[in-house]
């Protein structure tokens, strides 16, 4: 399949957050990413199937890889472990600073903005999507 007929794979909003992660992907430091089971919902997509294919869109909306996913779980967030953590590329040494930073993310206004919910939280409970893929082209 074309890259322009693939999923969109849009890591956090467009700018350095998405530099960031964009690179550490194509640096091999990051293989493994976090959603939160309600933005599925809310977007009224089903979850990746491992050996499906996305592209990755930069903060300017171009294409600059293309990742297939390995591992799709879904889990209470309390369940996500240290490998996921320190796999997602971004520097944790522990899945507490790994929840920390994704629950700046989650509680920014920009996030909640998306979800159209000012008040939204996580809690232990909340359901996240890990998903585990491999860069297979840029």
């Amino acid at each position: 399949m074309p890259p322009e007929d693939l999923p969109r794979a849009e890591f956090g909003f467009p700018g350095p957050l998405r530099d960031l992660l964009l690179r550490a992907i194509h640096e091999g430091r990051k293989t493994t990413t976090t959603a939160l089971f309600t933005e599925f919902e809310a977007a009224d997509e089903p979850l990746p199937k491992p050996g499906s294919r996305e592209v990755l869109i930069d903060s300017a909306g171009l294409p600059v890889g293309v990742i297939e996913i390995v591992e799709v779980r879904r889990l209470r967030l309390a369940e996500v472990d240290l490998a996921h953590a320190i796999a997602e590329g971004e520097g944790h040494r522990s899945v507490h600073d790994w929840r920390v930073d994704h629950e700046r993310f989650w509680h920014s206004h920009e996030f909640r903005d998306s979800l159209g919910d000012p008040d939204f939280a996580v809690d232990d409970d909340t359901l996240v999507v890990t998903q585990r893929f491999r860069l297979i082209s840029r």
